[in-house]
């Protein structure tokens, strides 16, 4: 597995990966239809879209509802000869810090049919190197308490437990842990 950037090349098996998702229990339901909506409509932009380094894209709705101001970041998506899932980096420039709504620095998603083959590891550890190559000294990754799979792929890439917390209400609520992963500088 390897992460790519999002191309019209990949745009096929993306699609045909968004149209198997199809209960709306899925926490990723909505972006997921917001991306099919984007894309429908216009493709070449949406793929642009994916090195937001100006935050331009529209903002972002939350959960619960909320819309909130969009961070620049980059989307890459997982690839095995089809798309598997996707990770994202997002950053404030200048800073480690981030907005009270923004969880993490880095977040990935893995289809339900691509899971258990260490894809979200492999994802993480591959977009570690970005964010250093943004002066990062550290990212920040959140995994939900009940969420034991996610805080492996954190831990087995160096993650150090920072807190438990409650998630703000905007962005889903519920108990989560913050992980700190030290960037080596090259």
């Amino acid at each position: 597995m390897d992460l790519v950037r999002p191309t019209a090349q990949h745009l096929a098996s993306y699609l045909s990966a968004l149209q198997r998702i199809s209960t709306k229990d899925d926490p990723f339901f909505k972006m997921y239809e917001r991306e099919l909506a984007e894309i429908a409509q216009d493709s070449a932009s949406f793929l642009a879209s994916m090195d937001d380094l100006e935050a331009k894209r529209p903002p972002i709705e939350l959960p619960n509802g909320s819309i909130i101001p969009r961070l620049p970041s980059i989307t890459r998506w997982m690839w095995d000869g089809d798309v598997c899932g996707s990770t994202q980096l997002r950053w404030l420039p200048g800073t480690t810090d981030l907005p009270p709504y923004c969880l993490g620095h880095i977040s990935y998603a893995v289809f339900p049919w691509k899971r258990q083959r260490g894809y979200a590891s492999t994802a993480l550890a591959l977009l570690l190197p970005s964010a250093r190559d943004l002066g990062m000294d550290f990212v920040e990754v959140v995994a939900d308490v009940e969420n034991l799979t996610s805080q492996k792929v954190i831990l087995r890439n160096g993650g150090s437990l920072v807190e438990e917390f409650t998630k703000p209400v905007l962005s889903g609520g519920g108990q989560a842990f913050r992980y700190r992963i030290l960037l080596e500088t090259a």
